[in-house]
């Protein structure tokens, strides 16, 4: 180490020459430069320590993390145990290094930053402090030299003079001291500041070492075969990654290469499936959100069991929206949207009313809905059921609800035809009439090449009948809307006509025929007419007299919906033919059915005048001594109706 060339002399500190001043300028300025560097280098070896101090409380929080991965509970955790015994491990080696971390920050701050602040705050702040004892002893030494300069040369007192010259004494004693002292600091901090600067790295560098020696130990010893392994696992869990990723490259290049109609809604290719008995995606539900206004919500709908669920986006699991069983589902117009259907439950309480995406779509979730109403999902194989269903009409995709459940008890039906098929019942194909003008059974006679037409029903065309209808014993009047007519096989059973009125139902549904016009049905003990409300004219220049309605019923979910079967002759009477007629009322469908049973009743008792005497002491009489059944269902709701069409509920 080289020697100090420049000092103050102590020596010339009494003189207080301005040569000695200018190097003591010199001195003071270098003193200066080293009191900002040296705040300097402490800030740095202060964010050395607390960095090396966060390191070890990082270390011990990694420790800790490491430890927490087996209580995490992982959704997909199958298979990490290897993982979770590697990270024990590592925790344990984590938790030792956290220990060198730790006594290399004390090391750093006992050998390096400790020596550094001594240095600033011994030797520096005696500089500073010697400065301004140096400053104030200068001072107080020219005041006094000031004074003395001032004593008059005549009269001299000498008692002043000898004062001054003793205070002046003083002041340069004190100078002097002063002087010595802060020189001799001066010249010793050219010495200081060298071991200041070199002493800290020397404590730094040595902790360093020592840090490393022992990881090295710690690695070297302990650790060389675990970071073997845990690279080689790795390696292969790389491995499988890389497999992975090519056989998902692969599939993404195979599902980007079909064709650019698989994006684009409503261009399915693939057929409708209507044996379906679970089915799942994406539908718009209206929601009301007001009086009069709605809303549209897309969600996703699935199936479970028998139940509709719903299932919102970023919810962990789907609700319950409706149970299926027995209940409706049809096709409807709302709001000017395609693909619409509507769910109704059994008792008419609840509805919804759904959109789907596409026709393919649309029809597959009305025919999976209709399979679950039906409850052919708790059969054996519900696929097949499925398919035998959907062949007796091939165009019924939407009923309107379940014809599952018969009646077990018909006065009507044998033991052969309840075990009847739809397809004994119905001929496949039957065409349906939805105009009343013209009987059901004539679009079937235009299909038969060279056959001639007749008049099904047995109906008369005399005058007589209005005179008949008004001297009957009974007359009652519903408010009804007809749906539509078919040419059936059998006619005493009531599964006819639950399955005409499902194919009805479904017919409606799938050519979008939703309005329905209103008429009186009159039930009298002869016979039953179709009239029309405002003008009171028969809608059918001919009655159907009730001889030939062989077999009437309600529905026993739906209670609106009613029919009958009417029989006519074909070629003899060898080989009657039938005709089913559907309607829905305002009231209950029951309530239609009573009053035709006992308008044939009163027809049976007018044969035998005691029979029919019994039958009217049995029943409430009007004052012109007709039967008095129910309140009329024709005035002034129904004529608050007007002659505009109104939109079918069932």
């Amino acid at each position: 180490m080289p020697a100090v060339h420049h000092k103050l002399l102590l020596e010339e500190a009494l003189q207080d020459s301005p040569q000695t001043r200018s190097l003591l300028s010199v001195f003071e300025e270098d003193a200066g430069t080293l009191t900002n560097y040296t705040n300097q280098l402490l800030q740095s070896m202060q964010r050395v320590f607390g960095a090396q101090n966060e390191m070890a409380l990082a270390t011990e929080q990694l420790s800790k993390q490491l430890l927490d991965y087996e209580k995490q509970n992982f959704a997909l955790a199958k298979g990490d145990e290897e993982v979770i015994n590697t990270l024990q491990h590592f925790a344990k080696s984590v938790e030792e290094l956290n220990s060198l971390h730790a006594e290399l920050a004390t090391q750093i701050a006992d050998k390096m930053v400790f020596p550094m602040v001594q240095f600033r705050e011994k030797d520096l702040t005696e500089i500073s402090t010697l400065k301004e004892i140096f400053g104030i002893a200068s001072d107080e030494h020219e005041a006094a030299m000031v004074k003395y300069s001032r004593l008059p040369k005549k009269r001299e007192n000498e008692k002043i003079k000898a004062e001054v010259v003793r205070e002046v004494a003083y002041c340069r004693r004190k100078q002097h001291q002063a002087a010595m002292q802060y020189y001799c600091a001066l010249n010793a901090l050219q010495y200081r500041k060298r071991v200041a600067m070199l002493e800290p790295m020397l404590g730094y560098t040595h902790a360093q070492i020592n840090f490393f020696k022992k990881g090295m130990e710690l690695v070297s010893k302990k650790m060389e075969s675990f970071l073997s392994s845990v690279s080689s696992m790795n390696q292969s869990i790389e491995s499988q990654l890389e497999v992975e990723a090519e056989v998902m490259r692969s599939s993404q290049r195979e599902l980007l290469s079909v064709d650019d109609t698989i994006y684009m809604p409503d261009h399915d290719q693939v057929p409708v499936n209507r044996a379906l008995i679970q089915k799942a995606g994406y539908l718009n539900i209206r929601n009301k959100t007001g009086l009069v206004t709605t809303a549209w919500d897309r969600l996703f709908f699935f199936t479970q069991g028998g139940n509709l669920m719903c299932q919102p986006r970023g919810a962990v699991a789907g609700g319950m929206v409706l149970d299926l069983d027995n209940s409706s589902v049809m096709a409807i117009e709302c709001e000017d949207r395609r693909y619409c259907f509507q769910i109704t439950s059994p008792n008419g309480k609840t509805s919804l009313i759904l959109q789907a995406e596409s026709k393919k779509e649309y029809e597959e979730w009305i025919c999976t809905l209709n399979n679950i109403s039906r409850q052919i999902y708790l059969t054996d194989n519900p696929e097949a059921v499925a398919i035998r269903l959907h062949q007796t009409a091939l165009q019924a995709v939407t009923p309107i609800t379940s014809f599952e459940k018969r009646v077990e008890e018909s006065c009507f039906s044998s033991s052969v035809e309840r075990n009847q098929a739809p397809e004994d019942l119905i001929v496949p194909g039957t065409p349906i009439q939805f105009d009343i003008v013209l009987p059901a059974s004539e679009f079937l006679d235009q299909n038969r090449a060279g056959a001639r037409r007749t008049n099904l029903f047995g109906e008369t065309e005399d005058d007589d009948g209005a005179s008949d209808t008004h001297d009957s014993l009974l007359q009652q009047v519903f408010a009804v809307r007809f749906l539509g007519s078919m040419a059936v096989r059998a006619g005493h059973t009531q599964e006819v006509i639950y399955e005409a009125m499902r194919q009805v139902l479904a017919a409606r549904a799938i050519h979008n025929i939703f309005k329905t016009t209103e008429s009186h049905l009159l039930v009298t003990s002869s016979c039953i007419r179709l009239i029309e409300p405002q003008t009171q004219v028969t809608k059918i220049s001919v009655s159907f007299q009730l001889k030939n309605v062989t077999q009437f019923a309600a529905h026993q979910e739906n209670s609106r919906l009613m029919g009958f079967v009417l029989q006519g002759s074909d070629g003899g009477e060898d080989q009657p033919s039938f005709s089913v007629f559907v309607f829905e009322s305002n009231t209950e469908g029951e309530k239609i059915c009573y009053t035709i049973n006992l308008g044939k009743e009163i027809s049976e008792a007018k044969k035998d005048p005691e029979a029919l005497a019994q039958l009217m002491k049995s029943m409430p009489l009007t004052n012109d001594g007709k039967f008095l059944l129910l309140e009329s269902e024709t005035g002034d709701e129904a004529e608050a109706a007007g002659p505009d069409e109104q939109e079918s509920e069932a």
